[in-house]
C-alpha cells in the first residue's frame, strides 16, 4: 500500500519537475498517521533555486491535496540533492563519472563493503570505481547506498 502511494507521488513529482525543466532525484516518505514527512529532491544543470523549490512545492502540494494521496496532515519539503547527493539511478553513475564517491555494497568485494574513490564508468549494469590505485567493479544491484563525496 505505502509503496503504491510513494510510486504515485514519484509519478506526480516527476511530471511536475520535468514540465519545469528539472529532474526528480528522490522521493522519501517517512512517518505515518498525522506525522508524515514527504521530502522530494529535484535538480537541474544550473542548480536549484529557492524559487524552483517553491514552484514544485505549490504544484505537487496542490495535486496531492486534490487527489488526497496523504490523508490528514503532512509536511512537504522540496530541496536540491546537495553537493553530496545520493547516487540512486544507473544514469547517476554515468553523469558523475570522474567525481569522487562513497559507496556501500550489500556484499563485500575484496573483503570490503565500504569504498571511496573516483567514478570511472558504468557499462552493462556494472559500476567501475578507481580506488586505492586500482579499478573495482561491481553490479549496480550490489549498491546498498552511494553518494558523491565533496572535495575541498
Amino acid at each position: 500500500m505505502r509503496q503504491a502511494v510513494v510510486a504515485k507521488i514519484e509519478e506526480i513529482a516527476r511530471r511536475v519537475a520535468e514540465s519545469e525543466g528539472m529532474e526528480l532525484v528522490d522521493v522519501e516518505l517517512k512517518g505515518g498517521g498525522k506525522n508524515q514527512f514527504l521530502r522530494i529532491s529535484i535538480d537541474k544543470p544550473a542548480g536549484v533555486s529557492h524559487a524552483d523549490c517553491e514552484l514544485v512545492s505549490q504544484q505537487v502540494g496542490t495535486i496531492l491535496d486534490v487527489e488526497d494521496l496523504l490523508p490528514g496532515s503532512y509536511t512537504l519539503e522540496i530541496s536540491s540533492p546537495g553537493i553530496e547527493r545520493k547516487l540512486l539511478k544507473p544514469k547517476d553513475y554515468e553523469r558523475f563519472q570522474g567525481k569522487k564517491a562513497r559507496v556501500t555494497l550489500r556484499q563485500a568485494v575484496e573483503n570490503q563493503r565500504h569504498w571511496e574513490g573516483t567514478l570511472a564508468g558504468f557499462s552493462e549494469g556494472v559500476i567501475s570505481l578507481e580506488a586505492n590505485g586500482r579499478t573495482i567493479r561491481f553490479p549496480f544491484e550490489q549498491v546498498e547506498k552511494a553518494n558523491l563525496k565533496f572535495e575541498w
